[in-house]
């Protein structure tokens, strides 16, 4: 593979990346939590009742709710790209190993 098809690669499969994100917030209610990256004023003043906010920073907003099609409901109140959060990835958690006490 080439640089030029590297860097032609390295874009694509980021934007499957997200995608994938996307699609699993938009359809499953399995993440605990989900970041609204770049959140809007109007997102902020729209939120549902029942949204907690357990992070924040200049680009993103964590928030937290039990209600189903969660990331549906904050892309109606004004959010622009909605992403899960809290995921255990693909591989599932190792057991505890058992000490003896």
């Amino acid at each position: 593979m080439t640089i030029r098809g590297l860097l032609m690669a390295i874009p694509a499969l980021f934007a499957g990346w997200l995608s994938v994100l996307v699609v699993v917030g938009l359809f499953t209610d399995a993440a605990p939590a989900s970041v609204v990256v770049f959140p809007t004023d109007d997102l902020l003043q729209n939120l549902p009742p029942d949204v907690g906010i357990i992070g924040r920073s200049i680009i993103s907003i964590t928030l937290v709710s039990e209600q189903a099609g969660f990331a549906r409901a904050l892309y109606n109140s004004g959010a622009l790209l909605v992403l899960p959060a809290g995921l255990p990835g693909c591989l599932p958690l190792p057991a505890a190993p058992d000490i003896p006490s």
